[in-house]
């Protein structure tokens, strides 16, 4: 079969296992929808905290980041697995402990005030919308080449799935639904790591063959022979890297402190059954993370090497079959600036007899993963296996945000807020109603997202980084933060967060560059520097104004006491 029938053959295939599982699952009561009745296994919990955590973002979009940017996209890496470490040790059991929905509940509850819980709330839907676009765009992005459709009809493919097992089965149908995600998307990506590992050098393990000598007989290795092109073609040597230390720094501490932040991640520590169920289910996401995370570098390197070798300098007329094939996406695009009818591919320090050479080839980073099977001329039934498990990570971490935004209305705002006297029926309906509407503005934003992928997400932990992260961990270690530092600091860090991106990328574009920004960090760091402000702020102002009542910092300390149950 041709790659598409394969591809509708996975996808069909994969699709109806989703749809299966959210009949079968289906939420009964508002215990189902928000916590899945905090039954679920630690294993299965920890498959489908990977699944929820590992997007888009981690599929499509973080390989193709480190093979143009070399060792500056490690950021990513560094970034997201430490930041789930420090999510599993420090918030997870101490949430789950403390026995609410969401994060909003904690925060209001934990600062005795409805304005901080609206403040929270406000948050969780501003940084799960930002996040949600990355995924529905990667969704756009595989329709649009394996399914031959444009991207705005690709989202909408997307949302109706989403739509269907997020509003129908709610937290307990999103749980198993992730738990058959992770598996055909760890599947889907290892597979091809394999292939093409043992085609260029050798190696079966991806991990092993990054490091190891190329399999041609030059005996030269993978990362050498990347660095030599890179530095032929007017490129950055891939193994050094560009961005000053203080920015990547702040990227990286931004993407950690962002992932302890994130509310669809936090969620996931509710459904089981204890404390101790916590703990392990966050140790097995790590191992289940880790499979791919340490398998990333590596497909970003092969990648690479075989885009290179297949593009630059043969004659457009020869082009290869992978290229035509994404050429029509309008991802990849040649433009033949010098009219001799050759595919140039340069960077902005190339020069050719003393003149500076121009870029003709221009390719979308998020097609690299997708595209890398095609490039190395693996099955049909690889490449649209690839396809099939993009969709899975992007549609698993979809659900879990839309699952956040609905009950951050319908729990958080209005059976909490604005209409404490509603039946558990008529809060079931409002979550339900409200997924449906999340759904519709992220396909918005999937149409017309701020940028590609793991940039929108990146901007997403950041506004996560400056909001929730201190509210929380002050929440939990210090008993003498109050209401009013807590409101202070979470609106401090969000406006400024927020305010950065949006000027750098939407009100003032042409100035986004090192010279331009405040100390050299760039929007995807700045919600370091947000973080900062609102721990500085929430303190000082914790410090002039009333303690917390005795009953709650009784909580605190309750929170604190080892236990297991």
């Amino acid at each position: 079969m041709g790659i598409q029938a394969w591809t509708y053959t996975l996808v069909f295939l994969s699709f109806a296992i989703y749809i299966g599982i959210a009949f079968w699952s289906r939420a009964r009561s508002t215990g189902d929808f928000y916590v899945a009745a905090k039954s679920v296994h630690p294993v299965a919990n920890g498959m489908a905290t990977a699944a929820d955590w590992m997007s888009a973002a981690s599929f499509i979009s973080m390989a193709g980041l480190i093979s143009f940017m070399g060792r500056d996209g490690s950021v990513y890496l560094m970034g997201w697995t430490g930041g789930y470490v420090l999510l599993a040790l420090l918030l997870a059991p101490y949430l789950r402990k403390f026995g609410k929905f969401t994060v909003p509940d904690f925060v209001g509850d934990r600062y005795y005030s409805q304005t901080a819980r609206l403040v929270a709330v406000v948050c969780a839907i501003f940084v799960s919308f930002t996040y949600v676009a990355g995924q529905m765009r990667g969704v756009g992005v595989v329709f649009s080449r394996f399914l031959e459709v444009d991207i705005t009809t690709g989202v909408i493919i997307g949302m109706a799935i989403v739509f269907f097992y997020a509003v129908m089965g709610g937290m307990k149908g999103i749980t198993y639904t992730q738990v058959a995600q992770y598996c055909i998307l760890i599947f889907a990506y290892m597979v091809p790591a394999i292939f093409i590992s043992i085609l260029l050098t050798d190696t079966a393990i991806p991990q092993i063959g990054f490091g190891s000598t190329l399999s041609d007989g030059s005996g030269i290795s993978l990362l050498d022979k990347l660095d030599q092109l890179n530095l032929e073609l007017g490129f950055n040597q891939y193994t050094d890297g560009g961005k000053g230390m203080l920015d990547v720094f702040c990227i990286t501490a931004a993407l950690m402190v962002g992932t302890a932040g994130l509310p669809h991640v936090i969620i996931r520590f509710f459904t089981v059954r204890k404390v101790s169920d916590a703990r392990i289910s966050a140790g097995y996401a790590l191992l289940f993370i880790a499979i791919l995370y340490t398998t990333a570098p590596a497909v970003a390197a092969f990648a690479r090497t075989n885009f290179i070798d297949t593009i630059h300098g043969k004659s457009y007329s020869d082009a290869p079959d992978w290229f035509r094939n994404w050429e029509k996406t309008g991802l990849v695009k040649w433009t033949d600036k010098n009219n001799d009818g050759q595919m140039q591919y340069y960077g902005t320090k190339a020069t050719v007899n003393g003149a500076v050479s121009a870029n003709e080839i221009t390719v979308d980073r998020d097609i690299m993963v997708l595209a890398n099977p095609e490039i190395a001329r693996l099955p049909n039934w690889v490449v649209a296996l690839v396809a099939a498990g993009g969709l899975a990570a992007a549609l698993s971490t979809a659900a879990g945000l839309l699952l956040v935004i609905s009950t951050s209305i319908s729990h958080d705002l209005l059976k909490s807020v604005l209409l404490p006297k509603i039946t558990e029926q008529k809060e079931l309906l409002y979550a339900r109603m409200a997924a449906g509407a999340a759904v519709v503005i992220a396909g918005y934003f999937g149409v017309n997202p701020p940028g590609f992928v793991a940039q929108v997400v990146a901007f997403a932990f950041g506004l996560a980084a400056s909001s929730f992260f201190p509210a929380i961990i002050l929440g939990i270690f210090y008993k003498k933060m109050n209401k009013e530092g807590a409101i202070s600091g979470m609106l401090t860090g969000i406006i400024f967060t927020a305010g950065y991106i949006i000027y750098f990328k939407f009100i003032n574009p042409s100035a986004n560059s090192a010279e331009h920004w405040l100390f050299g960090i760039s929007p995807e760091g700045i919600g370091t520097i947000g973080m900062v402000l609102n721990t500085m702020v929430a303190l000082a102002v914790a410090r002039f104004t009333a303690p917390p009542p005795p009953h709650v910092q009784e909580l605190i300390e309750s929170i604190r006491v080892p236990r297991t149950s």
